[in-house]
């Protein structure tokens, strides 16, 4: 069923250079539900801000960083930690630009650019943020089936099929309130920590080589097998859904509409991102560290598949617990990477196109698009191919970035869309950048894939 599109008014009285001032809020069913208490202390306010940041973080270490970050740090060693470390930072300054949209304007970035663009831009748009999503949910598909394999001996055949059960995990989370689906995501988030943290332990890495692998390296551009990992690492951490879902899940939050209540509500939520996204990174260069530590220092250089990762690490550390909590964390990782790819995609379709569906009829549908072609390739390959799938979908995210950062930065760098909310010139220079890099890095690999 479709959604009128004029049914609130704006909270913020944004400037008249948007075409609607009368719109569904972004996620209705929450929007401002949670309080900010006024009058409390700043750290209560703060607390009352902490969760979607951890949401977004969430994207940063699902099961297609996993692959990034193993096939990386089985081949390259250390090196590719630049990678991890550049892409959080991008990430970092985007989510806060996503979240002065969202409290400047009260839009989220899906609904900007259909109130900015006529339609032959914002449907194009519209499709390539849904590829994404799509490309999102083809990595948790096949991560979750294979965390069902190493842990329980599930065929990936009938775990993908499984996955698809997660709509009610969604639809009963929901039901009992925003800050429940917060706080399941968090929870889940500690299991992957405390897995990480214990492989790391018996891993026992070179920590001086670690220290060296933050370090920038010129051989990331001139080797193309060392750019094409790179530029999945980068596509797995500044994934393009979640751009749209940081835009909607801030305005969860119910802060003062007053200038002094939304510029503190944007310092809230910018650190509430940037604590989660740190916390992000230490999973991910967990990863990518275990990976050099246990695969590339014994020679096991060419580790691009998950159970083959998992296979390994009981020989290597000794013992089941390694690749128990292996498994563990990945399980954990697709389930979280489920509720926040739903979300994303519901404010990218009612946003782009005023359309509504329910999240357990739009989760269904974009899970059997992504189930699609994981069964043709175990079908047709194999397991032994899944792999080298979960890799090229973090390139296709990284492909698709410059359509969600290049209006990001458009719209946060204009003064006619967001008054006194505008953003530094400092960060609009250094996103714009940003997303120059990016597109370059992109033309690069195709090029030396054209070329040969």
């Amino acid at each position: 069923m479709s959604a009128p599109d004029a049914l609130t008014p704006d909270l913020v009285s944004p400037p008249a250079a948007w075409r609607h001032e009368r719109r569904a809020p972004s996620l209705s069913e929450v929007f401002r539900s949670v309080a900010v208490p006024q009058g409390a202390s700043r750290f209560r306010r703060f607390l009352a801000f902490v969760g979607p940041g951890y949401l977004v973080a969430v994207g940063y270490m699902d099961p297609g960083n996993w692959a990034t970050s193993l096939a990386g740090g089985a081949k390259f060693g250390y090196t590719l930690l630049f990678v991890a470390l550049l892409s959080n930072i991008m990430a970092i300054l985007l989510q806060s630009l996503c979240a002065r949209l969202a409290i400047g304007t009260g839009r989220d970035l899906a609904q900007a650019c259909r109130d900015a663009y006529p339609r032959r831009v914002s449907v194009p748009l519209w499709l390539f943020a849904e590829g994404a999503i799509i490309a999102t949910d083809l990595a948790e598909v096949i991560g979750t089936a294979i965390g069902l394999n190493l842990l329980f001996g599930i065929p990936l055949e009938i775990g993908i099929f499984i996955t698809a059960a997660d709509v009610f995990l969604i639809l009963w989370l929901q039901n009992r309130g925003f800050r429940k689906v917060e706080a399941f995501v968090i929870a889940l988030l500690g299991v992957i920590a405390a897995s990480f943290l214990v492989q790391i332990a018996m891993a026992d890495p070179d920590w001086g080589a670690v220290i060296k692998g933050f370090a920038p390296s010129t051989e990331i551009l001139r080797n193309p097998d060392m750019l094409y990992i790179a530029l999945g690492i980068i596509g797995a951490t500044v994934m393009p859904h979640n751009l749209y879902l940081h835009s909607g899940i801030v305005q969860t939050r119910a802060w003062g509409t007053d200038p002094a209540g939304r510029h503190e509500a944007l310092r809230l939520a910018t650190w509430d991102s940037t604590i989660a996204l740190m916390f992000a990174l230490t999973i991910n260069a967990s990863i990518l560290i275990l990976a050099a530590a246990t695969f590339h220092a014994s020679g096991n250089t060419e580790i691009v598949e998950i159970d083959q990762a998992h296979a390994l690490l009981s020989p290597l550390l000794g013992g089941s617990l390694a690749p128990m909590l292996f498994g563990v964390a990945l399980l954990a990782c697709g389930l979280n990477a489920t509720v926040t790819a739903t979300m994303a995609g519901q404010i990218v379709m009612e946003g782009f196109i005023a359309f509504r569906l329910s999240p357990v009829m739009r989760r269904l549908v974009t899970r059997l698009l992504a189930i699609a072609p994981a069964l043709a390739v175990i079908l047709i390959y194999g397991s032994e191919e899944t792999g080298q799938l979960l890799i090229l979908s973090q390139v296709v995210l990284s492909f698709q970035l410059p359509f969600a950062i290049v209006p990001l930065v458009m719209f946060t760098g204009s003064r006619a869309k967001m008054g006194d909310m505008l953003a530094p010139r400092w960060l609009t220079a250094v996103t714009a950048l940003i997303a120059v890099v990016i597109i370059a890095l992109n033309v690069n690999l195709l090029s030396t894939v054209i070329l040969g």
